[in-house]
């Protein structure tokens, strides 16, 4: 065999074996997706992988491809108005679906804001998931509920701290200022997308037990009734409200055992004594310890936590049904020191007057939560500190902990920190106080009755407490170090008037549901902090921020339906939005 002949068997053996393990990794699978009924493509269906953020939408012609799947995994094929199908993926290359419409799922009524609409006239990219098709199992955030649930949207964690927020994005990087967060309302308030002050995320007030429906605006309809703040889409979260005749009450509660399932890979104490006996100098090799320290597993722990939640829902007498709901949380974290405990009320009453012509809702929740936040320093410092060195050192002059020291008997400014010192040494804690509520009357007017008159008056209120102190035990370069504290106070204020019109003639022929109305939203917030360290150098160590931020809207919208096969979606942007249906 010639060197030609050897070079071109070495680069084919080559190929095939980098190629096999990207086969074996990154499967895919394509098909096309149509009605049963007559074989049409169906644009638009969300293809998700239960569990998974990974998802897509088939095209105009129904085609679509989906790669990163793993043997075992479910395919769920959804769209409005037709029955979802979940297909296990078992390493086929084509899955070709055909979709049955689901009559009952076409009457739903989904919140576009400003109002409702019925699934079959929706026309924009409208998803909407409920309770019953909430991620099951005690959840501490809003957020962790719809994981996997809506194509398009991708939830990233902040990390595994209890209660963490998370990153939403929907429909991808929409802002020029990278800030990706969607708008969020609240049984109709528009929410500031700054998070509160000692807060881990924006929504961590409200309990996902009291959550009935949460839709998701991800096309240009959102910005066109919301403004630009809705530019990376909007949520809509709808409370659980009254129902039934018969006081119902109901109760469920839950142990919660966390652990960390996999550490950083880092040589153990034998194997880093090899290595620099081996390779090291003779003064390297004299800073080797005598101990067997696992770092990582020094500081993260099993973590417990537990949660409680009653509610009752029913009707006092025959006009107001009501509901109303306590919850209670407290978790650790598996970072040793952290600490997430919140207690939550909700109330909902809906009565109704002039023979339900005037209708009445009422909604206000309290929140109060306490975090303790862990020293995430120690994660970073857990993985680099040598594990041949003991937790304590007698000689050590910071608390007994392990310090490296430099000529001037202070920490080596090169080195890092003791990962133990920096969770025990270190105290960071905040208390969060909210209450968030809305009055909304609907009247139907006597002498118009397609016309209703709509009021909604609403009051955000927040105010959180926080400080950090660090000991002068904690060790430091600094000759003159004496410890450290911090603290702030915030104060943020919510209020919203809405006033609209909505005109709802359902015909035979021509159906006409039209919104015209105003707005005023205003935000205050008055912040205040403190830093010992800035003061002793001199700086400036108070800090004092007060503004306000107004909005005035005037909005409108037009759904035009022919016959339930054609509607139309317009807006005072000038754009409008087609919807086809077949017979």
């Amino acid at each position: 065999m010639n060197k030609e002949s050897m070079r071109r068997l070495f680069k084919s053996t080559w190929l095939v074996f980098f190629m096999l393990p990207l086969s074996f990794f990154a499967q895919s699978v394509s098909g096309v997706i149509t009605e049963s009924s007559n074989g049409m493509p169906i644009p638009g269906v969300n293809i998700l992988v239960q569990g998974k953020t990974n998802g897509t939408t088939s095209d105009f012609d129904g085609n679509y491809t989906i790669g990163n799947l793993e043997e075992g995994d479910i395919l769920s094929f959804s769209f409005v108005g037709f029955t979802t199908q979940e297909i296990p993926f078992t390493g086929q290359s084509t899955i070709n679906v055909e979709m049955e419409e689901n009559l009952a799922a076409l009457d739903e009524v989904v919140v576009i804001g400003y109002g409702t609409v019925s699934s079959r006239d929706a026309t924009g990219a409208v998803e909407s998931v409920t309770s019953e098709e909430f991620n099951k199992g005690p959840l501490a955030t809003v957020k962790r509920t719809y994981y996997g649930k809506i194509a398009g949207v991708s939830v990233t964690s902040g990390g595994g701290a209890p209660g963490e927020g998370q990153n939403i994005v929907i429909r991808g990087q929409g802002s020029l200022s990278l800030n990706s967060s969607p708008l969020l309302v609240v049984d109709g308030i528009p929410l500031d997308n700054n998070s509160v002050g000692g807060s881990r995320n924006a929504l961590d007030f409200i309990n996902p037990n009291d959550i009935e429906s949460m839709t998701v605006l991800k096309d240009a309809s959102s910005t066109a009734i919301y403004g630009s703040r809705a530019a990376n889409g909007v949520i809509l979260i709808t409370t659980k409200q009254g129902k039934g005749n018969d006081f119902r009450f109901d109760y469920s509660g839950s142990t919660i055992i966390s652990r960390p399932t996999e550490f950083v890979d880092v040589l153990s104490a034998d194997q880093f004594r090899t290595l620099i006996n081996e390779v090291g100098s003779a003064e390297a090799i004299a800073r080797l310890g005598e101990s067997n320290t696992n770092w990582q597993e020094e500081i993260y722990t099993e973590a417990v936590g537990y949660e409680h939640n009653l509610s009752t829902t029913g009707r006092i007498g025959d006009f107001m049904p009501m509901r109303a709901s306590i919850g209670y949380t407290n978790r650790d974290g598996i970072l040793r020191g952290d600490n997430f405990s919140r207690t939550t009320a909700s109330i909902n009453l809906r009565p109704n007057f002039l023979d339900g012509s005037l209708r009445v809702e009422l909604n206000g929740r309290g929140m109060y939560t306490e975090n303790t936040f862990a020293n995430r320093d120690a994660i970073g410092s857990a993985v680099d500190f040598d594990p041949t060195q003991g937790i304590f050192d007698a000689n050590s002059p910071f608390g007994g902990y392990f310090t490296w020291l430099n000529s001037d008997n202070v920490q080596n400014s090169l080195a890092p920190t003791n990962p133990l010192a920096l969770i025990n040494l270190r105290d960071d804690t905040a208390e969060v106080r909210r209450f968030i509520g809305n009055a909304k009357v609907d009247y139907d007017l006597f002498f118009f009755p397609e016309l209703t008159a709509t009021v909604n008056v609403g009051y955000d209120i927040a105010n959180s407490h926080g400080r950090v102190f660090t000991s002068a035990q904690m060790p430091s370069s600094q000759l003159d170090w004496n410890g450290a504290y911090s603290n702030f106070i915030n104060n943020a204020d919510n209020k919203l008037f809405d006033a609209y019109l909505t005109y709802d003639n359902d015909a035979q022929i021509h159906s006409v549901n039209a919104v015209l109305g105003y707005s005023y939203q205003m935000f205050d917030n008055d912040n205040f902090s403190y830093d010992s360290e800035a003061e002793e150098e001199g700086n400036d160590f108070e800090f004092i921020d007060k503004w306000r931020s107004t909005l005035l809207s005037y909005f409108g919208r037009v759904n035009y339906n022919y016959k339930d096969l054609v509607s139309c979606h317009c807006n005072p942007s000038g754009r409008c939005f087609f919807k086809i249906k077949s017979q």
